[in-house]
């Protein structure tokens, strides 16, 4: 008799091939199931329309720059004296900043003053014909000789007389004839000598080498002022470019001064942006070193011309910026964003959910876990939304995009994901 409390073997363990059979054909039969009631159902992401404020913008990178900025140049090859700042000094309007050396300026504006006077007299003595000493000779001989002239003109009257009482020879009427007409010659050339002894080109050149030399006596003469180093106006000193002692050689940039609390931002914007600017629009301003900082100023030019720039065709910008803080420093890099449009309180989805199809929007709209393609009109935009003005209500969810990389289509089945 059998041991009934031995266990029973199952269907599997009694029939193994039959338990197998039996699976596939449940599984065959749930994949028909599920075949004919439709497709797996889509994971999307979605999102729900709402009402927020959305502003449309231009951003690129600009640079900053002083708006009444003073530069100091060594005038010529010298020393710099004293240095009596350093950067980051607030300045007041005619404060002394530094001294270079003067003693190369004096003496070329000695050099000057002896080359303009040298100038300014051989000028003169061309326009009065020669020197004083000169033209004292020339009307001492012109005096002389209108005299010799007028005896000479006498004796010969006196001897065609005499001639004609037969006292004198017609040899020595000829030689008077000849004095007086050597003398009228002389006196002739005398009075030329006297009022036109030099030629015009003369006078152009005398008059050239003084006016050359008066812009040589100015030059030096600003030379020596530049030594001395004044501020124009009241401002911060943001650069120093030479140390106390240290050669310089002319030209060279010694330091810079400017008012920091008004700023200048320039910048380019691209050729296809270029139609939404308009003045008064207002700008905002950041420095990646002073994150959540901000300046703002608006918009007080159009760009009057396109130029290239690189690869770009850009119209160039320029925003005044209030920096009463004195935080916003010259010449760093900086991102300029033009608010070129605001609407509060509109109706706005997400850029991800808007799609595009030979030129008409459209979304996807998620009902009862099917997409339904509507149709829509949109008005401002911006990097990551799109503000609706006809075609869905709010509240409306719309998809975005599969999890799985599959494409969206009207009449899909989905399922959203959060």
């Amino acid at each position: 008799m059998a041991d009934s409390t031995q266990p029973q073997p199952n269907l599997l363990q009694r029939y193994p091939g039959r338990a197998l059979a039996l699976v596939g054909a449940l599984a065959l039969l749930a994949f028909l199931w599920i075949r004919s009631s439709g497709e797996v159902p889509v994971p999307v992401r979605a999102a729900t329309i709402s009402h927020a404020n959305i502003t449309s913008v231009i951003s690129t990178n600009g640079k900053v720059e002083t708006v009444d900025n003073f530069e100091a140049h060594a005038p010529n090859n010298t020393t710099v004296r004293r240095l009596l700042v350093q950067e980051g000094d607030r300045v007041k309007a005619g404060q002394l900043l530094m001294e270079l050396d003067v003693a190369d300026a004096q003496a070329a504006l000695a050099r000057a003053v002896a080359q303009l006077k040298s100038a300014e007299a051989e000028a003169s003595a061309v326009h009065q014909g020669g020197t004083q000493e000169e033209v004292f000779v020339t009307r001492a001989q012109f005096t002389k000789t209108t005299a010799e002239r007028e005896t000479a003109a006498k004796n010969l009257e006196a001897l065609k007389r005499l001639q004609q009482q037969g006292a004198a020879s017609a040899g020595e009427v000829r030689e008077a004839e000849s004095n007086l007409a050597r003398l009228d010659t002389d006196l002739n050339l005398l009075g030329h000598k006297k009022k036109d002894r030099f030629a015009a080109g003369d006078l152009e050149r005398a008059d050239a080498q003084a006016s050359e030399a008066r812009a040589n006596y100015a030059a030096a003469n600003e030379a020596l002022a530049k030594c001395i180093i004044r501020a124009p106006r009241e401002g911060v000193v943001y650069q120093v470019a030479a140390k106390q002692g240290a050669f310089v050689n002319g030209g060279d940039l010694l330091l810079q001064q400017a008012p920091l609390k008004q700023m200048l931002v320039r910048a380019f914007i691209d050729e296809p942006d270029l139609g939404r600017l308009s003045t008064g629009q207002p700008v905002n301003i950041t420095w990646d070193a002073l994150p959540g900082r901000k300046w703002q100023g608006k918009l007080a030019a159009l760009p009057s011309v396109v130029k290239l720039r690189g690869s770009r065709n850009v119209g160039e910008i320029a925003v005044q910026v209030e920096n009463a803080d004195l935080q916003l420093l010259p010449n760093v890099n900086v991102t300029v964003t033009v608010v070129t449009a605001q609407h509060d309180n509109v109706m706005v989805l997400p850029r991800e959910a808007m799609r595009q199809d030979d030129g008409v929007r459209y979304v996807y709209v998620i009902q009862n876990g099917t997409l339904s393609r509507h149709n829509v009109q949109t008005g401002l935009s911006n990097l990551t939304q799109y503000e609706l003005t006809e075609g869905l209500d709010p509240g409306s969810r719309v998809a975005l995009g599969s999890t799985n990389n599959k494409p969206l289509h009207d009449g899909l089945k989905v399922q959203v994901v959060e």
